[in-house]
C-alpha cells in the first residue's frame, strides 16, 4: 500500500467516477483503474461496486476512506513540517541569557522573533554569569547566548550593547554628591563583588580597571547576583562597580555615578557557534540584527 494508491482511491471515492478522478489526478484512466485493483488485492476486499452506469463505495470502502483521508492528511502535515524545518520556521532554539542587561533587551527581540516565526519554540536558559553560558554554547547546550564579551573562539559574536561601568555608592557616601567618581578615589573603599570563581566577566573587568589605576579592590563581601550586590551597597557594606543597566533595579539607598580614569566599558555580545549551519539560528540572528543593531561607539571619550 503506497500513498499514491491512497490518493487515487480517495479521488475515485470522492468523485465516484474514474474519468473525473483521473482528470483530477492528471493521469490517464487505465493506470488509475490498475492502482485501485492493486489496492483491492492488497487489502483483500472490494472497495467499489462498479457497473456500466455508476461507481459506488462498498461498506469496506466507506470505512477505508476515513482511514485513507487521515493517513493522507498526516502525510501532508509531515511534508509541511519538514519544509518548515528546512527553512528554519519550525523547531526549537535555545537562548542563553546573562545578567540584568539581557533581560532588558529580551522583550524587544523575542516579540519580533515570535511574530516572524510563531511555530518555533524559544527556550530560555538564564544564568547569572557569562562563563557558564560560554561553556554551554561550546558544549551545545544552547544555540545562541547574550552575554558579556569577550567571547572566546571558536564562538562567533557581535556586540549589541556597550555599557558604561558605574560606581554604586550608598546615598550617604561623600562621593555620592559628585556627578562622576574618579576610579582612584575608590582605592581605600571596601567593595561588594561577584564571587571570584563564578566566571564573571564583569568582576574581571572591574578588577582590571582598578588595577590599571594602581590598586586592587578590597572585597568585603561577595554576592551571587546583581540585586544582592546593590542591596549590600545600600546596607553600606561597601561600594561596587556595575554596568549602567543595574540602575534599573531602582533600589533605594544607593546612587550610581560614572567613573573616570580608566577604560571601563562593558560590552554585551550575541554569541553563537561559528559555522553552525542551522537555518533556525540563521533566522534568529537575522531578527536580532534588525532589532538589536551593533552600537555606534565612534567619537566616545571614556575619560
Amino acid at each position: 500500500m503506497e500513498l499514491r494508491h491512497l490518493r487515487s482511491f480517495a479521488a475515485v471515492a470522492e468523485e465516484l467516477h474514474f474519468g473525473r478522478a483521473a482528470a483530477r489526478l492528471h493521469m490517464a484512466q487505465p493506470p488509475l483503474s490498475q492502482q485501485i485493483k492493486h489496492l483491492e488485492r492488497d487489502l483483500g476486499v472490494l472497495l467499489f461496486e462498479r457497473t456500466t452506469r455508476q461507481v459506488r463505495l462498498t461498506n469496506a470502502g466507506v470505512v477505508f476512506l476515513d482511514h485513507a483521508r487521515r493517513v493522507l492528511a498526516e502525510a501532508d502535515r509531515a511534508r509541511e513540517s519538514v519544509l518548515l524545518a528546512e527553512r528554519g520556521e519550525r523547531g526549537e532554539i535555545r537562548l542563553g541569557l546573562t545578567g540584568v542587561t539581557t533581560w532588558r533587551l529580551l522583550p524587544r527581540m523575542t516579540r519580533a522573533y515570535r511574530e516572524r516565526y510563531p511555530l518555533v519554540r524559544l527556550e530560555l536558559h538564564p544564568s547569572v554569569f557569562s562563563g557558564p553560558q560560554t561553556s554551554s554554547l561550546l558544549d551545545g547546550g544552547i544555540d545562541v547566548g547574550i552575554l558579556r564579551a569577550p567571547v572566546p573562539p571558536p564562538l562567533a559574536s557581535r556586540t549589541i550593547v556597550d555599557e558604561e561601568l558605574m560606581a554604586v555608592l550608598p546615598e550617604e557616601h561623600p562621593l555620592a554628591a559628585r556627578p562622576a567618581v574618579a576610579l582612584t578615589d575608590l582605592a581605600e573603599e571596601n567593595f561588594v563583588s561577584y564571587p571570584a570563581q563564578q566566571g564573571s566577566f564583569l568582576r574581571d573587568t572591574a578588577m582590571r580597571a582598578c588595577s590599571s589605576v594602581g590598586f586592587w579592590p578590597r572585597v568585603a563581601q561577595e554576592a551571587k547576583d546583581t540585586y544582592t550586590v546593590v542591596a549590600l551597597v545600600a546596607a553600606a557594606v561597601g561600594v561596587a562597580l556595575l554596568p549602567e543597566s543595574a540602575e534599573e533595579l531602582q533600589f533605594e539607598g544607593v546612587v550610581f555615578r560614572p567613573v573616570t580614569g580608566a577604560d571601563v566599558r562593558v560590552p554585551i555580545a550575541l554569541a553563537w557557534r561559528d559555522g553552525d549551519p542551522s537555518p533556525l539560528l540563521a533566522n534568529f540572528l537575522a531578527v536580532a540584527a534588525a532589532t538589536l543593531p551593533t552600537p555606534d561607539t565612534t567619537g566616545r571619550n571614556d575619560g
